[in-house]
């Protein structure tokens, strides 16, 4: 049981959300003991002063563990976010709608560590203009959100056969319903891309965050066919250099694209 258990846990103590929390009890401690300090001494602290010091202290230590920078921000701001709700005693159900509807659009973002990113119409116009005059094209955008870039490149190259996919429920279904209704040939799955084969497509797009690049490159070397595309906006994959280098827009990010 334990020779299960304990990788199980190494992996759950792996994913920053899991560390986040665990900042946050551990926070706990030293917060009561400065307040009971400050009590002894006679300068009680008020509970917005205690959640300031436990949101200032987790934010430091989560730091210090290098997690990516926005979770400083929700470190700080979390204990006040509690304290702000309670004041407001707001009724639980409202609670458990606002879950479902932040696991709907977000899913397993703690897991795979990619937030929603939208791109662009100057970036999928980039994007068509990489592919080649030809039909029986297939071009996926993994992580494709609201699904507006694989639309658009269905309605520029209607001889392509173009595909998004969303792991998120709520992006999906917007995706799906929207391409129904417009009647576009643009079609979309929901899964993980990474049980998708890359080997079947001729150009791979993708706007995902630093964390997910190394492994995104890997799979992409060992799957994709000679001669097709890995484009990414905005996130390079050192040390690999790109082939080319676009920018869609003045001062915004660039477009790497690499041939395989």
């Amino acid at each position: 049981m334990s020779s299960r258990l304990l990788p199980f846990l190494r992996s759950l103590l792996r994913l920053p959300a899991v560390r986040a929390l665990l900042v946050q009890a551990a926070a706990l401690l030293p917060c009561a003991a400065l307040a009971l300090l400050a009590d002894a001494l006679g300068h009680g602290l008020t509970l917005l002063h205690a959640v300031l010091l436990q949101g200032f202290l987790a934010m430091l230590v989560t730091w210090k563990l290098g997690l990516a920078p926005w979770w400083r921000l929700i470190q700080l701001l979390f204990p006040v976010a509690l304290l702000a709700a309670s004041a407001l005693r707001l009724p639980p159900v409202l609670f458990l709608l606002v879950f479902l509807g932040m696991l709907g659009w977000y899913w397993s973002t703690f897991r795979t560590q990619v937030p929603y990113f939208p791109s662009s119409q100057p970036v999928w116009d980039a994007v068509a203009a990489q592919l080649p005059a030809g039909p029986a094209l297939r071009v996926i955008d993994i992580g494709s959100g609201l699904g507006g870039m694989t639309l658009h490149l269905a309605r520029l190259r209607p001889d392509c056969a173009c595909t998004g996919i969303e792991l998120a429920p709520l992006p999906w279904l917007y995706s799906f319903v929207r391409a129904k209704l417009l009647r576009s040939p643009a079609r979309f799955i929901r899964g993980d891309y990474e049980k998708l084969h890359f080997g079947e497509f001729d150009l791979v797009f993708a706007y995902l965050s630093p964390a997910a690049m190394q492994a995104l490159y890997d799979k992409a070397k060992r799957e994709m066919k000679v001669g097709s595309l890995l484009v990414s906006y905005e996130f390079s994959i050192p040390p690999y250099i790109p082939d080319k280098t676009i920018l869609t827009t003045e001062g915004g990010p660039p477009l790497y694209l690499w041939r395989f």
